[in-house]
């Protein structure tokens, strides 16, 4: 089974990767791919020069250009992270044991998330946060647009809970998906 994340920042995406890899799924980001190449070209991996970098890369090469990165990559049973245009999720289709996975919260808790994982380029209030998190969410294009993405999803986990509760969720989506 192939499953896909996409999502708000700081939903739980990452802690859902990390549970699945945990139950022996390969794992690949397709921001990790954008990194990688960024490096090899002596660009500044920042917040603001990914989105500006991934939209470079989706004008030339295709809107699924990441996700077909990362299906070379991947075995039989994976997930892919940071899955930002629909181009991507399209690409990812292609693979009949595709399933993608929308995951939110509410912004008072993304926030908070944030805040305490302190990554690069969060915003440092709660309006600047919910701004950048718009500004990703409806890109048109070759850009991010994460909200046409999470339309895409066959599965939806609102995580306003624990880990445990966030567990179970994804237990529940893997038995109802592989049946």
């Amino acid at each position: 089974m192939l499953i896909g994340l996409t999502g708000t920042n700081a939903s739980g995406k990452g802690t859902i990767a990390e549970y699945l890899k945990q139950k022996g799924f390969d794992y690949i980001s397709l921001s990790d791919e954008l990194r990688e190449l960024m490096s090899l070209e002596g660009i500044p991996v920042t917040r603001a020069n990914m989105i500006v970098q991934g939209t470079n890369y989706r004008t030339k090469e295709g809107l699924g250009y990441f996700a077909e990165l990362a299906l070379k990559k991947v075995g039989r049973n994976a997930v892919i992270d940071s899955i930002r245009n629909e181009g991507e999720v399209l690409a990812l289709k292609k693979r009949k044991d595709f399933v993608l996975l929308s995951v939110d919260a509410p912004a008072e808790i993304r926030y908070e998330r944030s805040k305490m994982r302190g990554r690069m380029g969060d915003g440092e209030t709660l309006d600047a946060f919910n701004q950048r998190q718009e500004q990703e969410m409806a890109g048109e294009g070759a850009g991010q647009n994460i909200r046409k993405c999470m339309a895409f999803a066959d599965y939806r986990i609102i995580n306003d809970g624990n880990k445990e509760k966030l567990y179970k969720k994804v237990e529940e989506l893997l038995k109802d998906a592989s049946e």
